[in-house]
Protein backbone atom coordinates (compact mmCIF):
# COMPACT_ATOMS: atom_id res chain seq x y z
CA UNK A 1 0.00 0.00 0.00
CA UNK A 2 1.08 3.44 -0.92
CA UNK A 3 1.70 5.87 1.42
CA UNK A 4 -0.85 8.17 -0.25
CA UNK A 5 -3.37 5.00 -0.19
CA UNK A 6 -2.38 4.43 3.53
CA UNK A 7 -3.02 8.02 4.88
CA UNK A 8 -6.72 7.50 2.25
CA UNK A 9 -7.64 4.32 4.59
CA UNK A 10 -5.90 4.65 7.92
CA UNK A 11 -6.94 7.79 9.59
CA UNK A 12 -9.21 9.00 12.83
CA UNK A 13 -12.27 9.37 11.01
CA UNK A 14 -12.19 6.05 9.15
CA UNK A 15 -11.74 4.15 12.38
CA UNK A 16 -14.81 6.37 14.25
CA UNK A 17 -16.50 5.49 10.73
CA UNK A 18 -15.60 2.13 11.04
CA UNK A 19 -17.13 1.65 14.53
CA UNK A 20 -20.95 2.13 12.88
CA UNK A 21 -20.03 -0.62 10.59
CA UNK A 22 -18.77 -3.04 13.49
CA UNK A 23 -21.72 -1.51 15.73
CA UNK A 24 -24.15 -2.73 12.69
CA UNK A 25 -23.02 -6.00 12.84
CA UNK A 26 -23.01 -6.51 16.33
CA UNK A 27 -26.37 -4.98 16.64
CA UNK A 28 -27.30 -8.23 14.89
CA UNK A 29 -27.16 -10.45 17.26
CA UNK A 30 -28.56 -7.48 20.24
CA UNK A 31 -31.69 -8.03 21.04
CA UNK A 32 -33.59 -4.71 20.38
CA UNK A 33 -34.28 -2.10 22.64
CA UNK A 34 -31.90 -3.80 25.58
CA UNK A 35 -29.41 -1.61 27.48
CA UNK A 36 -26.75 -3.30 25.07
CA UNK A 37 -29.09 -2.50 21.80
CA UNK A 38 -29.09 1.69 23.22
CA UNK A 39 -25.23 1.38 24.07
CA UNK A 40 -24.24 0.19 20.76
CA UNK A 41 -27.10 2.33 18.55
CA UNK A 42 -25.42 5.62 20.40
CA UNK A 43 -22.35 4.39 19.41
CA UNK A 44 -23.31 4.16 15.90
CA UNK A 45 -25.20 7.33 15.57
CA UNK A 46 -22.75 9.19 17.24
CA UNK A 47 -19.97 8.08 14.49
CA UNK A 48 -22.32 8.80 12.05
CA UNK A 49 -22.77 12.42 13.14
CA UNK A 50 -18.89 13.10 13.77
CA UNK A 51 -17.20 10.67 11.14
CA UNK A 52 -17.47 13.92 8.05
CA UNK A 53 -16.40 16.55 10.55
CA UNK A 54 -13.15 14.79 11.62
CA UNK A 55 -12.49 13.77 8.03
CA UNK A 56 -12.73 17.56 6.73
CA UNK A 57 -11.24 19.05 10.02
CA UNK A 58 -8.01 16.67 9.97
CA UNK A 59 -8.22 16.99 6.16
CA UNK A 60 -8.12 13.20 5.50
CA UNK A 61 -11.34 13.27 3.38
CA UNK A 62 -10.88 10.78 0.43
CA UNK A 63 -12.67 8.65 -2.01
CA UNK A 64 -12.51 5.69 0.02
CA UNK A 65 -13.42 7.04 3.46
CA UNK A 66 -17.00 8.26 1.57
CA UNK A 67 -17.61 4.54 0.51
CA UNK A 68 -16.74 3.57 3.64
CA UNK A 69 -19.30 6.07 5.17
CA UNK A 70 -21.50 4.61 2.59
CA UNK A 71 -21.27 1.46 3.15
CA UNK A 72 -21.57 1.54 6.95
CA UNK A 73 -24.60 3.92 7.04
CA UNK A 74 -26.15 0.97 4.68
CA UNK A 75 -25.18 -2.05 6.94
CA UNK A 76 -26.25 0.44 9.79
CA UNK A 77 -30.01 1.83 8.71
CA UNK A 78 -30.72 -2.23 7.22
CA UNK A 79 -30.14 -3.65 10.38
CA UNK A 80 -31.92 -0.86 12.09
CA UNK A 81 -34.89 -1.49 9.85
CA UNK A 82 -34.81 -5.08 10.67
CA UNK A 83 -34.46 -5.18 14.16
CA UNK A 84 -36.72 -2.20 14.62
CA UNK A 85 -39.62 -2.40 11.93
CA UNK A 86 -41.74 -5.31 14.46
CA UNK A 87 -41.29 -3.62 17.45
CA UNK A 88 -42.25 -0.24 15.80
CA UNK A 89 -45.38 -2.27 13.92
CA UNK A 90 -46.51 -3.36 17.62
CA UNK A 91 -46.04 -0.28 19.07
CA UNK A 92 -47.09 2.49 16.64
CA UNK A 93 -50.69 2.93 15.15
CA UNK A 94 -52.45 2.06 11.94
CA UNK A 95 -52.86 6.13 11.13
CA UNK A 96 -49.00 6.59 11.92
CA UNK A 97 -48.25 4.24 9.08
CA UNK A 98 -50.34 5.33 6.79
CA UNK A 99 -48.75 8.68 7.29
CA UNK A 100 -45.51 6.86 6.84
CA UNK A 101 -46.80 5.88 3.39
CA UNK A 102 -47.75 9.62 2.49
CA UNK A 103 -44.17 10.92 3.49
CA UNK A 104 -42.45 8.20 1.59
CA UNK A 105 -44.95 8.79 -1.64
CA UNK A 106 -44.29 12.53 -1.66
CA UNK A 107 -40.14 11.57 -1.17
CA UNK A 108 -40.94 9.33 -4.09
CA UNK A 109 -42.36 12.40 -6.26
CA UNK A 110 -39.05 14.85 -5.10
CA UNK A 111 -36.99 12.27 -5.94
CA UNK A 112 -38.80 11.70 -9.34
CA UNK A 113 -39.17 15.40 -9.72
CA UNK A 114 -35.37 15.41 -9.45
CA UNK A 115 -34.63 12.65 -12.06
CA UNK A 116 -36.64 15.06 -14.81
CA UNK A 117 -35.09 17.69 -13.86
CA UNK A 118 -31.51 17.19 -13.67
CA UNK A 119 -31.56 13.63 -14.78
CA UNK A 120 -29.71 12.38 -11.75
CA UNK A 121 -31.19 10.56 -8.25
CA UNK A 122 -30.80 13.85 -6.01
CA UNK A 123 -31.52 14.90 -2.86
CA UNK A 124 -30.93 18.39 -0.86
CA UNK A 125 -29.65 19.14 2.59
CA UNK A 126 -32.43 21.26 3.94
CA UNK A 127 -33.03 21.84 7.81
CA UNK A 128 -35.96 20.26 7.78
CA UNK A 129 -34.38 16.86 6.26
CA UNK A 130 -31.77 17.07 8.47
CA UNK A 131 -34.01 17.71 11.63
CA UNK A 132 -35.87 14.90 10.15
CA UNK A 133 -32.79 12.44 9.85
CA UNK A 134 -31.94 13.00 13.75
CA UNK A 135 -35.28 12.84 14.86
CA UNK A 136 -35.50 9.38 13.05
CA UNK A 137 -32.49 8.49 14.41
CA UNK A 138 -34.19 9.21 18.15
CA UNK A 139 -37.35 6.65 17.37
CA UNK A 140 -35.78 3.92 19.67
CA UNK A 141 -35.32 6.67 22.55
CA UNK A 142 -38.71 7.93 21.55
CA UNK A 143 -40.17 4.52 22.86
CA UNK A 144 -39.06 4.62 26.08
CA UNK A 145 -41.35 7.89 26.68
CA UNK A 146 -44.79 7.80 27.44
CA UNK A 147 -45.93 10.24 24.76
CA UNK A 148 -43.94 7.56 22.33
CA UNK A 149 -46.57 7.61 19.56
CA UNK A 150 -47.16 11.44 19.78
CA UNK A 151 -43.53 12.10 19.07
CA UNK A 152 -43.60 9.18 16.47
CA UNK A 153 -46.02 11.21 14.86
CA UNK A 154 -44.32 15.17 14.92
CA UNK A 155 -41.06 13.31 13.61
CA UNK A 156 -43.70 11.34 10.44
CA UNK A 157 -45.05 15.31 9.98
CA UNK A 158 -41.98 16.94 10.20
CA UNK A 159 -40.72 14.23 7.44
CA UNK A 160 -43.52 15.18 5.65
CA UNK A 161 -42.48 18.58 5.60
CA UNK A 162 -39.30 18.21 4.21
CA UNK A 163 -40.41 15.86 1.72
CA UNK A 164 -42.39 18.51 0.50
CA UNK A 165 -40.13 21.03 0.99
CA UNK A 166 -37.95 18.69 -1.02
CA UNK A 167 -40.50 18.07 -3.94
CA UNK A 168 -41.29 21.91 -4.33
CA UNK A 169 -37.15 22.94 -4.46
CA UNK A 170 -36.97 20.56 -7.16
CA UNK A 171 -39.82 21.80 -8.85
CA UNK A 172 -39.01 25.69 -8.66
CA UNK A 173 -35.43 25.24 -9.26
CA UNK A 174 -33.85 25.68 -12.58
CA UNK A 175 -30.68 23.97 -11.08
CA UNK A 176 -29.75 21.16 -8.82
CA UNK A 177 -28.67 22.72 -5.29
CA UNK A 178 -27.58 20.33 -3.04
CA UNK A 179 -27.37 22.66 -0.01
CA UNK A 180 -30.30 24.65 -0.49
CA UNK A 181 -30.91 24.98 3.22
CA UNK A 182 -34.95 25.98 2.47
CA UNK A 183 -37.70 26.87 0.42
CA UNK A 184 -37.32 30.40 1.83
CA UNK A 185 -33.29 30.46 1.44
CA UNK A 186 -32.21 32.71 -1.61
CA UNK A 187 -31.07 30.10 -4.20
CA UNK A 188 -28.04 28.53 -4.41
CA UNK A 189 -25.36 30.37 -7.08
Amino acid sequence: MSDLKRKDVLNVANAVTSLRLFGAIAMIFIAPLSAAFYAVYTICGLSDGIDGTIARKMGTSSEFGARLDSVSDIAFYSVMFIKLMPVLWETLPMWIWYLVGVVLAVRLCAYGMAYLKYHMMAAIHTYCNKVTGALVFLIPYMLLLPCDIVMCAITACVALVGSAEEFLIHTVSPVYQTERKSIFAKPVK
